[in-house]
């Protein structure tokens, strides 16, 4: 059954009064306005017709089954039949600092981190790395970076998105490694915006529980924090990883990291890519909490 995210900011018409509401707001039985968004894929890209069934989640928790009920040119409304509560969260909450890679192989890190269950991603421009946007590209990349990571929920089944947060040097983000949740809306895309406010994430405003820094095999030094297996196997623990360019991190980065408290972890005896880096660091830590 096809899965949409049902943004209540995404794409609001100038001739609606009011903003899409929240699913959870809305009785089962209750038809609801689609957004365009949905209406693109669903109705057009994908064909649909009245009566065909699909599930809706807004990222506040659980999804709804729904039927479509009408359909017009620029339009669709749905009937909400039944809702499931299970999001499929994580155990772990994870907000990785992962400096920008160019083109798909950013889409690739994003798209396997989402399906891995990571609650954040804070972009970071760094000394070695190889993205660093200009202000009039910060909209429109952490917008495409969004939905790749929205795209992925639809496919795998998660309920609640990863956060896309705008791009920091290492520096800047390193002497602030908590965010206030009223800073956070205007750091992330307006498609999730509203959704940043839920508590779910406020987890972001808090001290992490480990703090580990991914790291080139080096002689000597620990294969992971000894911390790591008992915080992962904690009711509710939060890690923060940092990740690096393919370059590495330059003296002066690696030195501030570990004056955060950002431990070294390095996974095996070869170095990894960029965007291979997340997605083991995130399968593992799962596997060590189950």
């Amino acid at each position: 059954m096809r899965r949409f995210f049902y943004a209540i900011s995404d794409d609001i018409n100038t001739d609606k009064d009011t903003p899409y509401s929240r699913l959870d707001a809305l009785s089962i039985g209750a038809s609801i306005e689609l957004t365009d968004s949905i209406v693109h894929h669903w109705c057009r890209v994908l064909r649909a017709n009245v009566g065909d069934q699909g599930i809706l989640f807004d990222g506040f928790g659980g999804e709804y089954q729904v039927q479509l009920q009408t359909i017009s040119k620029k339009h669709a409304t749905a009937t909400l039949l039944s809702h499931l509560a299970d999001d499929r969260s994580s155990s772990v909450m994870t907000q990785i600092g992962l400096v920008m890679s160019r083109g798909e192989r950013m889409d690739y890190a994003i798209q396997k981190s989402t399906e891995l269950g990571v609650t954040a991603i804070q972009l970071l421009s760094s000394h070695h790395g190889e993205v660093n946007l200009k202000p009039a590209q910060v909209e429109k990349k952490l917008a495409h970076w969004q939905q790749v990571a929205i795209a992925a929920c639809e496919q795998c089944g998660l309920n609640r998105p990863p956060l896309v947060i705008s791009p920091l040097s290492i520096g800047d983000w390193l002497s602030n490694l908590s965010i206030h949740s009223s800073n956070l809306a205007s750091a992330v895309s307006p498609i999730v915006a509203a959704l940043s406010q839920d508590p779910y994430y406020q987890v972001l405003q808090h001290s992490a529980d480990l703090r580990m820094q991914l790291s080139v095999p080096a002689a000597g030094q620990p294969d992971m924090p000894e911390s790591l297996p008992k915080i992962l196997k904690q009711q509710a623990s939060y890690i923060q990883l940092l990740i690096g360019p393919e370059g590495g991190l330059s003296n002066d980065e690696c030195k501030q990291a570990l004056e955060k408290g950002f431990e070294p972890w390095q996974i095996g005896t070869r170095v990894l890519r960029t965007e291979t880096a997340p997605v083991v660091a995130l399968a593992t830590m799962h596997a060590l909490s189950l």
